[in-house]
């Protein structure tokens, strides 16, 4: 077959193809947009439904309210006469062409009715708490599974003397009036709950079918308010909950035919197919005769559209013709323009923040490495705002932007040696500057610049920054490295509440092992890294052991030992110090009831972070090991440091009188390096105050440790609290606190640290040894 006919045959099926997919979009869109104003008109209908109903009842309220006003029906319902009363009651309703009338005393018991057994309770409870509440009420109401528009109001003379109410029946007169209003079918449909069929049924037009009936009703199941029912295949229904009771429910629809509605999508369809024949028998014509000439330029067009695709500029297409051939080419090279652009908005987007439109992370570390290619010094400053997430919760999230927007606009006004400001994420930002080092009086002025107040809705707020400062080639030689020392030395700012951090060697390992060992803590638990540590305190007279102290250890699989200070601070830096501690109540429980079983009845001491005595479950969760492990409180000591307690001194006294009350011992630790009050102290529920290391360690060599030691003696003496030494290592030390009235001691002098298997052992080769003398 020659190319020429291959043309002609590609140009039909393609040209067939585009109409049936032309046809085949205008016909589901036409459809769509005639469906769509279907359901703008019942939207229309059904508000147009509401205001005839809210004006009717207006009308009807002002009839009811003449009624009321009237001086020869106040003076009926006076009389209290059940016979005068129906008679004036039904005189008025045929008047107000009322389809049910009736009249209450004060406390709704009827006192004639045209629907309504007298003296029985006024039947519609929330409609007369609505007009208790309200001084009368208008509202729909179902008597009989009938929908009724009810007026109730009071009658006062001038005293509330009893509620006059009349009811107007939704029927097939309302819903022709409209209907008249939407020229659309409306219908009221009251019926039981759970039924299939209506009990009563209003329409404007033909009645309709017992089927379409069931199908609404069953779509009509569980509505609440205002719903799209789509149970008919003839009629686009709109319909509104009137009043739902206990047993009935009454609705409002408005319908439209399908039918009416897509009259015109068959007549575009004719259209359509008459439309594609014609277009079809003229392309085959036109195909035809100009087959041969199309065939050399569509070749050249399309070694043009590959080489676009390919991603190559082409700068001037030459046809070769004039007419569609022309604007193909002219067309080729307008998507070749749009594709430039559409590319270069995609790249803008992956490159920039979408909130302020400030070059983003990867914009950054594309820039930084650029500059490191060229080999001349720069600097970066990372800066995040402080207390941001404060700003967020107090403002909201909205002004929040609105911050970080005229901060941007800032960093983005900073004259040299400012040469472009990046947003990393979150409150941070990066500067980027062309300068060895950043000087400081350009320094100053910038942050002042950046500390200029913000206006939140009327609130002026001083942002607050801190800036982590890194040089190259001083502090890295990659883009990612310098990023990663800036982050690191930002963070350090931020946590020491500094303005400016210098990056300085050594910070970024250091950040990197704490990062390191704050994901590994969750596996330090459950891969049973973690082991605890006893140490016994003795009395300092005798020497028999009053109580061990449990101290935690890690032994990290590649890093090694980790001090416990180091982790200890990292896990309540990171929130898991509740993992740690509930992992030692565990043990240190488990190992009591282990010593137990093997005649050994000890008491140890547990060590509580701030995080732990803030707790509201603290005091449960100690019950419950106890209790699991059949453990007395007082064989379970808790020991508080003193910056703890300071951290909200009112909420840490309760949870230790809850502790106290539940027999556990309390001890003051690390006491004299925190900053609590006496006055504090004396309010504490505690026991022992344990003396810090610091001070015990060169109490033989140092007269200052030597008074401070034997105040807090007398302190604790005077306070009726018992004082332990921790750090005792020397003979000389352990003499000086027996003479000085110290009640326990602890340290190296007495016993490492123990594993909790060589406990037994070290008690039993204690007690082999006799406690030094007093004097000694």
């Amino acid at each position: 077959m020659s190319f020429r006919s291959r043309l002609l045959i590609t140009m039909l099926t393609v040209v067939i193809l585009a109409q049936v997919v032309t046809a085949a979009a205008t016909l589901s869109a036409v459809r769509a947009d005639i469906m769509a104003a279907g359901q703008r008109n019942l939207d229309i209908g059904l508000g147009v439904l509401r205001e005839v109903l809210d004006a009717r009842g207006e009308r009807l309220r002002d009839t009811v309210d003449i009624l009321t006003d009237d001086f020869g029906f106040k003076s009926a319902v006076a009389t209290q006469d059940t016979a005068t009363l129906e008679s004036v009651l039904i005189n008025h309703g045929s008047r107000a062409e009322a389809d049910m009338v009736l009249l209450a005393d004060p406390e709704g018991r009827l006192l004639a009715s045209s629907h309504h057994e007298t003296g029985s309770q006024l039947p519609f409870e929330g409609l007369w708490r609505a007009a208790r509440d309200g001084q009368g009420s208008v509202e729909v109401v179902l008597q009989d599974d009938v929908p009724y528009q009810f007026v109730l109001l009071p009658v006062r003379a001038p005293h509330l003397i009893g509620w006059a109410g009349m009811g107007f029946r939704l029927d097939a007169e309302l819903a022709l009036e409209i209907d008249a209003l939407t020229q659309l079918p409306v219908s009221f449909i009251g019926h039981r709950l759970g039924e299939a069929r209506a009990s009563y049924t209003a329409t404007s037009r033909a009645a309709l079918p017992p089927t379409e009936i069931s199908r609404l009703l069953s779509a009509l199941n569980g509505l609440g308010s205002v719903e799209d029912l789509d149970a008919s295949a003839d009629y686009l229904t709109r319909a509104s909950l009137l009043r739902r009771t206990g047993e009935s429910e009454a609705f409002a629809l408005v319908q439209a035919s399908r039918q009416s509605l897509m009259a015109p999508y068959r007549d575009i369809q004719w259209q359509l197919l008459a439309l594609f024949a014609a277009t079809l028998t003229l392309t085959a014509l036109v195909a035809a005769f100009s087959a041969r000439g199309i065939s050399r330029p569509l070749r050249r067009l399309a070694d043009a559209a590959r080489r676009i695709g390919r991603g190559e500029r082409i700068g001037h297409l030459e046809s070769g013709q004039r007419g569609e051939m022309r604007v193909l080419a002219n067309t080729l090279m307008t998507m070749q323009e749009d594709i430039v652009q559409r590319e270069e908005s995609l790249l803008h987007q992956s490159r920039h923040d979408l909130l302020t439109d400030l070059p983003n992370r990867t914009s950054a570390q594309h820039d930084v490495q650029d500059d490191i290619a060229t080999g001349q010094a720069f600097t970066l400053l990372r800066l995040a705002i402080r207390d941001f997430r404060r700003i967020n919760d107090t403002f909201g999230y909205a002004l929040g932007d609105q911050v970080l927007i005229t901060l941007s606009r800032r960093l983005e006004q900073l004259p040299a040696p400012a040469v472009q400001p990046y947003r990393m994420g979150g409150d941070e930002f990066l500067l980027r500057l062309n300068t060895p080092a950043c000087p400081a009086d350009w320094f100053e002025a910038m942050q002042s610049r950046l500390a200029e107040p913000i206006d939140l809705d009327g609130s002026p707020i001083r942002p607050r920054l801190s800036f982590g400062e890194v040089r190259y080639p001083d502090d890295g030689d990659s883009a990612a490295l310098l990023l990663r020392r800036a982050d690191v030395a930002l963070d350090i700012a931020r946590h020491h509440h500094h303005h400016h951090q210098r990056y300085i060697a050594g910070q970024d390992e250091r950040h990197l092992r704490q990062l390191t060992l704050i994901r590994d803590l969750q596996d330090a638990v459950d891969q049973h890294q973690l082991t605890m540590v006893y140490q016994p305190k003795v009395l300092a007279t005798n020497g028999d052991i009053v109580q061990f102290e449990a101290l935690m250890r890690w032994e990290h699989p590649s890093l090694g030992f980790i001090p416990p200070d180091e982790f200890i601070t990292l896990a309540e830096r990171s929130g898991n110090i509740r993992l740690l501690s509930g992992w030692m109540i565990e043990t240190v429980c488990a190992q009591l009831r282990h010593w137990q079983a093997q005649g050994h009845e000890l008491r140890v001491a547990i060590n509580l972070s701030a995080e732990d005595v803030m707790d509201e479950t603290l005091t449960s969760r100690l019950k419950e090991g106890l209790s699991r492990y059949g453990l007395v409180p007082d064989q379970l000591g808790l020991e508080v440091t003193e910056s703890a307690i300071i951290k909200d001194p009112a909420l840490a006294t309760r949870h230790l009188e809850e502790l106290r009350r539940a027999g556990m011992t309390l001890a003051i630790d690390d006491f004299g390096t925190g900053y609590s009050s006496l006055a504090q102290l004396k309010r504490l529920p505690v026991q022992e105050l344990k003396i810090d290391k610091s001070f015990i360690l060169r109490l033989d060599r140092s007269p200052d440790d030597e008074v401070i030691v034997r105040s807090t003696i007398e302190l604790g003496q005077n306070l009726g609290l018992k004082v332990v030494a921790e750090g005792v290592e020397t003979e000389a030390s352990r003499a000086m606190l027996r003479r000085f009235g110290c009640h326990c001691l602890q340290g190296y002098l007495i016993a490492r640290p123990l594993p909790a298997d060589q406990v037994p052992d070290w008690i039993a080769g204690y007690r082999a040894i006799p406690p030094a003398t007093p004097g000694a």
